[in-house]
């Protein structure tokens, strides 16, 4: 792992929270390289809008309540487009048994852990899931898309798994969008796919109403 991916591998797993600073001297220590590399890695991270610059170094980004509704947005519209292509990949007879496994596999590892409380390891299966899908899609500017914005909203989604009733309703979302994609339907998986990533943000939404 270069230092990019793991500097911007603790962002993501909540090492350095939203709104922390991110001292270069700590990361430097941590990784056990010089300050060239993190520089640099900070600097990718910034355009990637994982940090950005503050008085004193630079600090992880925090979402406000507009910025997340536009990354949603923008997240169900590049899954919608995913699972369809996904679907008609299937229909083609393109996909092959094994992938639409691994497909399974990774909702059977997000609804596990989710229900036994591991939120940390369901939102890490949930995103894998969700790359399972954009992997079959076969479109990499699509996936390259989605990697961004899923880095952006992770906290977000993270919170979004302690609504009580959430883990439940997530886990039936990707058995329905697994069905419309085995059976080859673009439509309805399209259909799913948005719903699914409209109704986290619909929870996110009224979480913060409630804040």
């Amino acid at each position: 792992m270069d230092v990019y991916e793991a500097v911007r591998h603790l962002i993501v797993l909540g090492t350095y929270p939203a709104g922390q600073p991110v001292a270069e001297v700590e990361l430097c220590e941590r990784l056990g390289v010089s300050r060239t590399p993190v520089r640099e890695a900070l600097r990718r991270l910034e355009s990637d809008g994982l940090v950005q610059a503050a008085r004193r170094g630079v600090t992880v980004v925090e979402l406000d309540a507009k910025a997340l509704r536009d990354a949603y947005l923008v997240r169900a519209c590049m899954e919608e487009l995913t699972a369809e292509l996904a679907a008609c990949r299937q229909r083609d007879g393109e996909l092959s048994p094994a992938s639409l496994l691994r497909l399974v596999e990774h909702a059977d590892l997000a609804g596990q852990a989710t229900q036994r409380g591991d939120l940390a390891a369901g939102v890490r299966h949930n995103q894998a899931f969700h790359q399972c899908i954009a992997t079959l899609a076969d479109n990499p500017t699509a996936s390259a898309v989605l990697d961004r914005i899923w880095d952006q909203i992770t906290i977000s989604t993270r919170a979004s798994l302690t609504s009580p009733a959430r883990p439940v309703r997530v886990d039936d979302e990707h058995r329905w969008l697994i069905e419309a994609i085995t059976a080859g339907d673009p439509q309805q998986a399209a259909a799913h796919a948005r719903e699914h990533v409209l109704s986290t943000m619909s929870v996110l939404t009224k979480q913060g109403e409630k804040a």
